[in-house]
């Protein structure tokens, strides 16, 4: 279904997703028609499932990024995973496996903000946390 033209289509759209079709047909050799083709192609696929903005979030305000790891209380697991995406301050989170059931990406304005989301998510489980010191 995938072939090598659909990998360096998706390779350049990783890095650029906004460049026009007739931008990325020059760096692959192809027609402007043939790559919206192949495009469309992978979104129907569910190949490409969504187009996102990558955000400073310093210039938002937000000088603080965590991972935190969630070992939910038994019971809970239902009613935290239903809950998680009303959390503004979360951007990403996964099940896991291990002695955790939850990992989350944080961001938030400062420490005392750090301190009322653990205070929410406390109520449904432990909390590990970890600051993010800079992305490699």
């Amino acid at each position: 279904m995938v072939d090598d033209i659909d990998r360096q289509l998706l390779d350049i759209l990783k890095d650029n997703s906004r460049m026009s079709f007739a931008d990325l047909g020059r760096q692959i050799n192809l027609s402007p028609s043939a790559v919206r083709e192949r495009i469309q192609k992978l979104e129907e696929f569910e190949v490409i499932k969504k187009y996102t903005l990558d955000l400073d979030n310093k210039k938002l305000g937000n000088d603080l990024e965590a991972f935190i790891l969630l070992k939910v209380f038994p019971g809970q697991l239902k009613h935290i995973l239903k809950k998680i995406n009303n959390f503004r301050e979360v951007k990403e989170a996964h099940r896991i496996t291990g002695s955790q059931n939850i990992h989350l990406k944080v961001v938030v304005q400062n420490q005392l903000k750090l301190q009322q989301l653990l205070d929410a998510l406390m109520v449904f489980s432990d909390t590990n946390t970890f600051l993010i010191l800079s992305k490699i």
